[in-house]
C-alpha cells in the first residue's frame, strides 16, 4: 500500500478513532508504566483526550514528564501503531462532560466528580505497521521464506510525523 503524507496521516487517525483502548505509557523515577485508556480523539484539533482520575499517579508522572507514549492496535486491520505525544492533564469540567460517555459511570460520579480530569495528548510522532491481510498471507511469507526466497514480507512500516499545533 502507498500513501500521500495527508494520507498517511489519514490512515493513523483512522486507527486511533477504531480503537476501543490503546496503551499509555508515562514514565516514572522507576522507569516507564503503561496502562490501558479510552481515547476519545479529535481528528480536526489534532488532539487526543482520556479521561483519568487525580487519585492515579499518572497526573504526577505526567507533570514531571510531559512526554507519552500510545499504542494502538486496529485487530480487524492487523495494524499497529505507536505515538509519541506531549501530555499535560486538566481539571476541565466543560471539556469532560463534552467527551463523557455512559460506560464513564463505572468509575465517576459523573463530568463534575472532583476526582476526574482530562488528559490532553498532543501526537508529535506516529509509527504504524500494516501486516498482510490475512493469517494465510503471513504463513506464506514465513513458508516463502523458509524455502530460501528471502526474508518474509510482513507488511509496511511507515513513519509519519504529525504537526505539533
Amino acid at each position: 500500500m502507498s500513501y500521500g503524507r495527508s494520507g498517511q496521516s489519514d490512515r493513523i487517525w483512522d486507527v486511533i478513532e477504531c480503537t476501543g483502548v490503546c496503551m499509555l505509557t508515562t514514565q516514572f523515577a522507576g522507569g516507564l508504566r503503561a496502562r490501558p485508556l479510552e481515547p476519545r480523539p479529535d481528528r480536526d484539533a489534532r488532539i487526543i483526550w482520556f479521561l483519568t482520575d487525580a487519585r492515579s499517579a499518572k497526573g504526577q508522572e505526567v507533570a514531571a514528564e510531559h512526554d507519552v507514549a500510545l499504542i494502538f492496535i486496529d485487530q480487524a486491520e492487523r495494524t499497529y501503531l505507536s505515538v509519541t505525544a506531549r501530555a499535560h492533564e486538566l481539571d476541565d469540567r466543560a471539556k469532560a462532560a463534552e467527551i463523557w460517555r455512559a460506560s464513564d459511570r463505572l468509575w465517576w460520579a459523573g463530568p463534575e466528580d472532583p476526582n476526574l480530569r482530562v488528559l490532553r495528548v498532543t501526537p508529535l510522532l506516529a509509527e504504524f505497521w500494516d501486516e498482510p491481510s490475512s493469517k494465510a498471507g503471513e504463513y506464506f511469507e514465513f513458508v516463502k521464506a523458509m524455502l530460501g526466497a528471502g526474508k518474509p514480507n510482513l507488511g509496511e512500516n511507515r513513519k509519519v510525523s504529525l504537526r505539533l499545533r
